[in-house]
Formats: structure tokens, sequence, C-alpha cells
């Protein structure tokens, strides 16, 4: 970048008070709502209409979420707490592959696929993420719905997991593919449900309840006006180190017993991630995979460091090139963006990624689980104390 062109850009970051005129100041709202329903506002840049991955002009998102039982834990019988969730480039994409890239933070997790997405460069069914013990069957499932419904050719998905045990029977392998086949057959743009859903129904962050969280940037006319969408499954993190907009909120809110029983068994392990990032920028598979290191930073802001034992990895793909199968020229064109102008993309990239975990904390509920283990919600009250302490 020369100069004037970075200049131009800090000069457009001017600094936004993590929290505006505040509900929380004002009163407490009723029902779980979103980070920016409260005020909490990180970052400079707008995002999109609707906040989430679906922004992304031609993104679905669908999930499939298993509920039932409750009390002590009688594996293959329950409690379940689990589920899937669907991230579908755009409706053809097993016809029409996109470009996409991975990037591992921290290993001790799984994304398949990912060989394929690495030297093949493109994502040619619908990302899907679950709980660790059913990579397997989801993996099977969407080879399975590829088959019926398009065709086969797609027999390698990419499907991502964290662990859900502290709440869900996750040896009792209650994901079955129809729960696959409703997840993406329910995928569809507009507002993404948040926090105890599909893959995200038994999941916890910072010792609070976690889950699903999304959120979106748009880029200024002048940097093209593209979309950067992020949705991500929050299953990570350590309640001292919590931070929302600067302030260290999970010092101000201190593990009670069972919250710090929770993360005992964890022995230093900190919990993991699956990151979704999609753009309509037509960028190629070595930006995305530059723009999917940049979630990295927003975890970070948020607390996180990736524990030795976390499995914190991120996929992203555009939608802007899309690949016909049935194409076998010799060549192909492409568009291609100007490496110079990366920079947009890669902050817009990182304010999602710290939003779509705040989205996650805030709109996931208490849910108790196995063993009549509880998870408690992240409470606005002692949350609205913790930022007025710190004049927020």
């Amino acid at each position: 970048m020369n100069r004037r062109a970075f200049l131009d850009l800090t000069a457009s970051m001017a600094v936004v008070p993590a929290v505006r005129a505040s509900p929380l100041a004002q009163g407490l709202p009723v029902g779980r709502v979103r980070a920016r329903d409260l005020g909490i506002v990180t970052g400079e840049m707008a995002p999109g209409p609707l906040n989430a991955i679906t922004d992304v002009e031609g993104v679905l998102v669908g999930h499939s979420t298993i509920v039932r039982g409750d009390g002590a834990l009688k594996k293959g019988e329950g409690p379940v707490r689990t589920g899937v969730t669907a991230v579908v480039p755009h409706k053809d994409v097993w016809r029409a592959p996109v470009l996409g890239a991975t990037h591992t933070l921290n290993g001790d997790g799984e994304l398949t696929g990912v060989h394929w997405v690495r030297d093949l460069e493109t994502i040619a069914q619908p990302i899907l993420v679950t709980n660790t013990a059913s990579v397997g069957t989801v993996h099977e499932a969407a080879i399975a719905y590829a088959v019926e419904k398009h065709g086969g050719g797609s027999y390698l998905p990419v499907v991502g997991e964290t662990w859900d045990g502290r709440l869900n029977d996750i040896d009792g392998f209650h994901v079955k593919r129809e729960h696959v086949y409703a997840a993406i057959d329910q995928a569809a743009s507009g507002p993404v449900a948040e926090g105890n859903v599909g893959g995200g129904t038994g999941m916890v962050c910072y010792s609070f309840k976690g889950g699903i969280g999304t959120a979106s940037r748009r880029l200024a006319a002048s940097s093209g006006g593209f979309t950067v969408g992020v949705l991500l499954q929050a299953n990570f993190g350590r309640r001292s180190t919590l931070m929302i907009g600067g302030v260290p909120v999970g010092r101000e809110i201190p593990l009670a017993s069972q919250a710090a029983a929770l993360e005992a068994p964890a022995r230093g392990r900190e919990g993991s991630v699956i990151v979704v990032v999609a753009t309509d920028a037509p960028v190629s598979s070595r930006q995305l995979e530059r723009m999917s290191r940049r979630a990295t930073l927003g975890l970070a802001r948020t607390g996180t460091w990736s524990g030795n034992g976390s499995g914190d990895i991120f996929v992203a793909f555009s939608t802007a090139n899309r690949f016909e199968r049935a194409d076998q020229a010799r060549e192909r064109t492409v568009r291609w963006y100007n490496p110079a102008h990366m920079d947009p993309l890669f902050l817009a990239t990182v304010e999602a990624v710290e939003e779509a975990v705040l989205n996650a904390l805030m709109k996931a509920e208490t849910m108790t689980g196995i063993n009549n283990t509880t998870v408690e919600a992240l409470p606005y009250d002692r949350l609205r104390d913790a930022m007025k302490k710190y004049g927020r």
C-alpha cells in the first residue's frame, strides 16, 4: 500500500465508542437480543442490512436443532443438546463451485475437505458444522444428499466441529442423516437464528452459553461496496479473559461454582471455534486464505489466545466467480481483486468475526443439559454494570 492509500484508510478509521446510547442504561430487554440491540457497537465499519453472513447475496443458512430429555446422562438416550448448521454459498453450488480457502490457527479439531480446498481452490457443497462425534455422520449424509438430489460428484464435503459434551450426550450419536438433510433443505436467505441453534445448540463460550453467531460488514462505495459476512460456532474461551469493546467483562463477572466446574475438566484446553467467512468481492483463493487468517484477530479482540488444545479452524469463500462443472475448457476467465486494495476486506473480516462472537454470547439462552449441568447466559444486568464501571 502506498502512503496516500494508507493515509486515506486511516483517516476513515475514526474511533467509535464501544457502547453508544445504550438500552442497557435505560432498562433491560425481556428476551435475548443481539449486541447492537444493547448499544454495543464494535469497530468502525457499517454492517450490511441484516448484519449477517446472508448479507452476501446468494448465501443461505439453515439449522437443524435437537433438544430432548433431561436429568442424568444415559449414553445413547440423552439428554440431547446438539444439531447441525449448513452454510450454502449459493443454491446451485453443487453444479457451480466457488473459490475457497482455509486456515488453521490451532489444529486440535477437524474440518474435512481441506486438502481439496487448498489444492483445487474450490468449494462444491454446503459447509456443515456440528459436534465432534458427528463429523462422520454429517460427512456421509452430505455425500448422500449430493448423490440423491444433485447427481453425485461431490464426495469431499467440508464438515467442521466443536465439542458439546458438557451439555450433550455426545457419545450417543444423535445427529442423523435426516438432520443434515433438514439443515440444507431449510437453508434460506434473510435473518439468521443465533445462539442455541443447529451445531451451536450445546456449545459454551467463555463459560457462558455460546453457540452460533453471525455478523457482516459492508465496504464503502469508494472501496467497491463489497460485503464480508461471517458465521461462527463459538465454543471457546476462559471467563477471566473475556473482553467486550475493550472492557474486561470476564473479570467483572467471575465464575460461580458450577461455571468453574465447567472449566476444570478442560485441563488447560480453551475450547474450539469454526469460522466461515463469505464475501462477494472477486478475490482469489490466496486472497481468501489471507482474509481467513484475519479471523484470528477478530477472535483475539474478544480475549481468546487459542490454547494448545483448541481447534480454531477457518474456511472462506467468494461468490464472485463460479465455475460450471460442465465447463471443461482449458482456460477460464475470472475476476481478480487488486492486492493493493485488500485492507478494507481484512478490516471487515476482523470486525465481523468479533461481532459474531458477541452476538453468539448475547443471543444464547441459559441451558441445562446432561446430569442437570446448567450453563448460564451472559447476564445483561451484570454486563451493564461492568460497562458502566469502565465508563462505557
